[in-house]
């Protein structure tokens, strides 16, 4: 529990002893153990960084926080941001960036084409989904913010920007797009626009063209 990948243990080695990140753990370890419903399951809490090493990262597509709804008795969130399990009804998010996907690229997404929203086959491809914050009380969207992961993972970004080279960070939407002051712009490709959300896709999102735009930017385009 609480184990994270070896290639992020040693680029954020700072960061994971420190004394706010042992406090950090000592809550979320506190609030499984009280029997609240939590989500991911805690062995998905680092799913993000353990399906792609520090080394592997090629892509960033930063969230807010997990998913905290459950469908037919299981979590959505799964440790990876944006994506479900497989199997399970896509949340309207994701059936946006699906049909962005799409349009932009001219054929489904690969996970689309499975019939499930799991994007794993993102993450092996170099793809980082990562949440700002990694935990969350069922039915309480945003209860764990604040608590002291945003301090881990703006460290993973600023990592990433200051030891790598020719990644592209996905900002969409006006918590990820704050995150842009961490990353140096002369390394790295930032791709912002709205939210995916039903609320905001059709002021921007729908028509960014991130994904092919991402793949124009590297030597190895991914897979979507």
């Amino acid at each position: 529990m609480f184990e994270i990948d070896a290639s992020w243990q040693m680029a954020l080695q700072e960061e994971l002893r420190s004394s706010h990140y042992a406090g950090l753990i000592e809550f979320v370890r506190g609030e499984y153990a009280a029997g609240r419903p939590i989500y991911p399951h805690s062995e998905d809490i680092f799913k993000a960084f353990d399906m792609t090493p520090f080394g592997d990262v090629r892509v960033v597509i930063l969230g807010q926080d997990p998913y905290h709804g459950e469908i037919d008795g299981q979590p959505q969130a799964q440790g990876l941001s944006f994506s479900v399990s497989a199997a399970m009804r896509n949340p309207p998010s994701l059936q946006n960036i699906f049909k962005e996907v799409e349009s932009d690229t001219g054929t489904k997404s690969q996970a689309q084409m499975k019939h499930d929203g799991d994007l794993t086959c993102w993450a092996e491809q170099g793809v980082l989904l990562l949440n700002a914050v990694l935990t969350v009380e069922r039915g309480n969207p945003g209860s764990h913010a604040n608590r002291g992961w945003e301090q881990l993972t703006d460290a993973a970004i600023q990592k990433l920007s200051s030891e790598r080279g020719g990644i592209v960070f996905m900002l969409w939407g006006a918590y990820a797009r704050k995150k842009n002051v961490l990353i140096d712009t002369d390394k790295h490709l930032i791709l912002e626009s709205p939210h995916p959300s039903p609320f905001s896709a059709r002021t921007g999102f729908f028509g960014s063209k991130p994904f092919t735009q991402a793949n124009d930017y590297m030597q190895v385009p991914i897979i979507w």
